[in-house]
């Protein structure tokens, strides 16, 4: 699986950076980051979660 984010629909909540660290960070004005485009077991288990959380639906995961 990869993660896809769509920066420009990000509000800065910082779910996706409290529930999957290894995975998403946020800049200086909150937007995510991305730090990991593939994650495996548990990292993709909490990206899977943080794209579940995101209240602005920025977070996608899409088959290889």
């Amino acid at each position: 699986m990869s993660v896809v984010v769509q920066t420009s629909a990000c509000v800065g909540a910082g779910q996706c950076a409290l529930v999957a660290p290894d995975v998403f960070d946020q800049d200086d004005d909150g937007i995510v980051l991305l730090l990991e485009a593939e994650p495996q077991g548990a990292d993709l288990d909490a990206a899977t979660k943080a794209a579940r959380l995101c209240p602005a639906r920025a977070i996608a995961l899409t088959a290889p």
